[in-house]
């Protein structure tokens, strides 16, 4: 754990972000009701199963909160938001008008001790990951994060829904089953996609330590991301 005399991470304010900002709220406003929507469905189903005993929910990366329904939010007392975006965080309040949104500037993924700031700060909140751990930099940059991120929040209820693998050419058809779980990334992506198509790996796969399925989402057109959904009891 870091010093109690230490700096927290801080999120940085920014509008613009390769997989999310101001093209992510385009894509929505053009493609949630339309191409989103199997995935929104499904996404849903996930997060009704999804029952942690905590009261306060930390939401990590929502966005606009655009696949997130009202009703999942009305189960907690307290909710709280950790998005750098100020044009989401506004969407959000208007969103989701019947709860009181508490946002705060802890930047839990950007530095290898993000994570155990994260368990200390919500130390009895259940926590969402809300499709960022597919971006977060510190995977890629900081050797044995993942594992980091599993042990600090060992003790507490947590989830997230990822990009895996993504595509711009469609996958096969027949492939999306959400329940299917996969042993390695060569595996998963021989199940949706025929070779040799081009597949981006976002060094995830497994990364809750429990795989509970995967799903494909039609982000645009010619945009295809593969999601997998894990969670984490205590």
């Amino acid at each position: 754990m870091p010093a109690e005399t230490g700096t927290p991470p801080r999120l940085r304010t920014h509008l613009t972000d390769a997989s999310g900002g101001l093209g992510y709220h385009l894509r929505a406003m053009r493609y949630r009701r339309t191409l989103w929507q199997p995935f929104i469905t499904e996404l849903t189903r996930w997060l009704e199963q999804w029952r942690p005993p905590s009261r306060q929910l930390v939401l990590i990366g929502p966005s606009a909160g655009y696949t997130m329904p009202e009703d999942f939010l009305s189960r907690f007392e307290r909710v709280s938001v950790l998005e750098p975006d100020p044009l989401a965080r506004w969407l959000l309040k208007r969103r989701f008008t019947r709860q009181q949104l508490e946002f705060g500037n802890l930047d839990c993924l950007a530095s290898p001790d993000g994570p155990d700031w994260l368990a200390r700060r919500y130390a009895t909140a259940c926590l969402l990951f809300c499709n960022v751990l597919g971006q977060a930099p510190a995977i890629s940059q900081h050797a044995g994060w993942a594992e980091t991120l599993r042990h600090a929040l060992r003790h507490h209820h947590w989830a997230s829904w990822h990009d895996v693998l993504s595509a711009t050419s469609p996958p096969l058809p027949q492939s999306n089953d959400p329940t299917a779980t996969a042993e390695g990334v060569g595996q998963l992506a021989s199940r949706f996609w025929r070779w040799p198509t081009k597949v981006l790996d976002h060094d995830s796969l497994g990364l809750v330590g429990h795989q509970d399925g995967f799903l494909l989402w039609q982000l645009t057109p010619r945009q295809w991301q593969l999601v997998e959904w894990g969670t984490h009891q205590p």
